[in-house]
């Protein structure tokens, strides 16, 4: 069998991996809310993946590539991350889980726009009509004039940009920095910043035997998610794993609505469609793009 061919199968295997995990991290997050805020959530969690990070790099032997270079850009990287997961938390909450997906779907959206402000690359009339799709797509979910904004969807919504940043200045790090060296310094920048965060008031809650195994997923379950991800990408094209991932949003729904009652809100999904069209648009224009530039090379 030809290994450079799209492995569909495979891709969609590790995509059901990245779905679960995500679904289980929300969950996660809403039963620690109960009993952690979210600077305690993020604090553990990096505890966590200080743990699965050290252990990687021993077994692997790649401790030589964990360096200080660049130490400020990461860590206007993991501040960045550090908010934007701080919100998500408190997003998932407050409102209803298939909401805050839906939202957090917009991140690519906001890359797209972000990216020739930071990163120098060129804003293409399709891309500039992905992102006008997007925002017609944030518009159904949240409705603004007919529902009242609460503080929930503006997190989720503000969550998304900032995980736009975070993507945008993790390819800037990739550029000096490993992707061990990155994770080293993702977890342990978060953990000093969570320890403070949550300090700040003189308490810090202890997990209990009920809070432990959740702040344990919650850790694995990141790490897990995009591992899954960048596996799924590594054997087919982007056109096929998006697809996937959108089956995030009925996946949680469906969640939601069994473990907490929550209805299944049409606008909701109505709106995660369309700001799906609106990336999977762009997503399918750079593909081609990329094989019409790749023919060209072939034919010279």
């Amino acid at each position: 069998m030809d290994s450079s061919k799209p492995q569909i199968g495979k891709a969609a295997l590790w995509m059901t991996g990245a779905i679960a995990s995500f679904s289980s991290m929300a969950v996660a997050g809403r039963e620690l809310s109960v009993t952690h805020d979210t600077f305690e959530i993020m604090f553990y969690r990096s505890l966590v993946g200080i743990c699965v990070v050290a252990l990687f790099l021993t077994l692997t032997r790649k401790w030589s590539q964990v360096s200080t270079h660049r130490l400020g850009l990461h860590g206007i990287r993991n501040l960045i991350h550090f908010t934007g997961q701080n919100l998500w938390f408190y997003a998932v909450s407050v409102i209803p889980l298939a909401q805050v997906f839906a939202l957090e779907f917009t991140q690519p959206i906001w890359v797209i726009l972000l990216s020739p402000l930071l990163l120098g690359e060129r804003l293409t009339s399709v891309r500039a009509l992905s992102a006008l799709i997007g925002f017609a797509g944030i518009l159904i979910v949240a409705r603004p004039g007919a529902v009242p904004l609460n503080a929930g969807v503006l997190a989720a919504a503000l969550s998304a940009v900032f995980f736009a940043l975070t993507t945008i200045s993790t390819k800037k790090l990739t550029q000096f920095s490993s992707i061990g060296c990155i994770m080293f310094w993702l977890t342990v920048m978060q953990a000093v910043l969570g320890l403070i965060a949550s300090g700040i008031d003189g308490q810090i809650a202890l997990p209990t035997l009920n809070t432990a195994p959740f702040l344990i997923l919650v850790g694995l379950a990141g790490l897990l998610a995009h591992y899954c991800i960048a596996n799924a990408l590594a054997i087919a094209p982007a056109t096929v794993v998006v697809p996937f991932d959108f089956a995030r949003l009925p996946t949680i729904a469906v969640v939601g609505m069994i473990l907490y009652q929550e209805p299944l809100d049409h606008w909701t999904l109505l709106g995660a469609a369309v700001i799906f069209s609106g990336i999977f648009l762009n997503v399918h224009a750079e593909n081609r793009s990329r094989l019409a530039t790749d023919s060209g090379h072939t034919r010279r």
